[in-house]
């Protein structure tokens, strides 16, 4: 299954990369929740299992702990509607949703861009809840989200509750999801799997058609993956943290990064700037390599022998 390759692909991180805080802040806000203790008690439990043997995934087992505070009544009724209705009260970083309409605009609307059908697609690949995401302002400008999520029991529509975690995203599975876009697996997963093998001419988004954007340590597997493969990689920090910004820093010194910038996508700021110059540059290198190809195939289109003079 071939395809065209000229779908440029921007793919997110979400907390403190889109949204100041951690997404489950309205959660909390809503059910009179400490955030400080239910994260204290996050990073405490996973310490004492080990200490029992057990391994521990402590990057997700906050959705083990949140499911004991259903259980002990903490989280009353919580389910997936209330998660996605919880959701609109995410608050962005300034000029996220216009950034992410104007930069699909901008390319999408331009004259030669346009005439070789150049696409820009939006994703988000988070270790936070899925259901809150799609039911941000964010969601109708995002091509799909890989999250983690729950299934449900309850025999009622009314009654059902969060039972069970259904998918898990790790910072180390970042990396999986990324080459499921890399393949179309969510575009076609009647046909392929991520570990379907597909030669890099005919992937669906080639990883030199990506930018990552995220924003601390905790991505550098998907930075590495992304970068190593010929993509780009951006950081962002928060503008008044001097902690988030020597992190960003860091990522640069180490070579996890091409650039790094504040988090606020207003226009005329350096994020939205660099972001929008690279989604360009891409957009030119398609263009050009599209065009090299109408070339060489206008090259081989037989034409009419001339018959040379034969001398006597």
């Amino acid at each position: 299954m071939s395809h065209d390759q000229n779908t440029i692909a921007l793919i997110w991180d979400f907390d403190k990369t889109l949204i100041p805080d951690y997404m489950q802040k309205p959660l909390f806000e809503e059910y009179g929740i400490d955030p400080a203790e239910f994260w204290n008690e996050v990073n405490k439990i996973p310490l004492e299992l080990e200490k029992e043997g057990y391994r521990v995934n402590k990057e997700i087992y906050y959705l083990n702990h949140i499911l004991t505070y259903i259980k002990q009544d903490k989280l009353n009724s919580l389910n997936n509607e209330k998660l996605k209705d919880l959701g609109k009260k995410i608050k962005f970083f300034p000029g996220v949703i216009d950034f992410f309409s104007s930069i699909k605009k901008t390319i999408e609307n331009e004259g030669e861009f346009s005439s070789f059908d150049i696409t820009i697609e939006h994703y988000i690949v988070s270790t936070g809840l899925s259901e809150m995401i799609k039911g941000s302002d964010i969601a109708p400008f995002v091509a799909d989200i890989w999250g983690c999520e729950y299934i449900e029991e309850g025999e009622e529509e009314a009654q059902k509750v969060l039972s069970q975690i259904v998918y898990a995203i790790d910072n180390t599975t970042k990396t999986k999801a990324i080459f499921e876009i890399n393949k179309g697996v969510n575009i076609h997963p009647e046909y392929i799997n991520v570990n379907s093998l597909i030669p890099e001419d005919e992937r669906r988004i080639p990883f030199e058609n990506m930018i990552y954007i995220a924003d601390g340590p905790s991505d550098i597997p998907a930075f590495s993956v992304v970068k190593q493969n010929g993509g780009l990689t951006y950081a962002v920090y928060k503008p008044d943290d001097d902690k988030s910004f020597e992190q960003a820093d860091n990522l640069r010194i180490d070579g996890r990064i091409d650039m790094y910038g504040p988090a606020d996508f207003t226009e005329k700021t350096q994020t939205n700037k660099w972001l929008k110059l690279q989604v360009s540059n891409i957009a030119k290198r398609i263009v050009e390599s599209k065009k090299s190809a109408f070339t060489k195939a206008g090259d081989r289109i037989p034409g009419h022998i001339v018959e040379g003079k034969t001398s006597k």
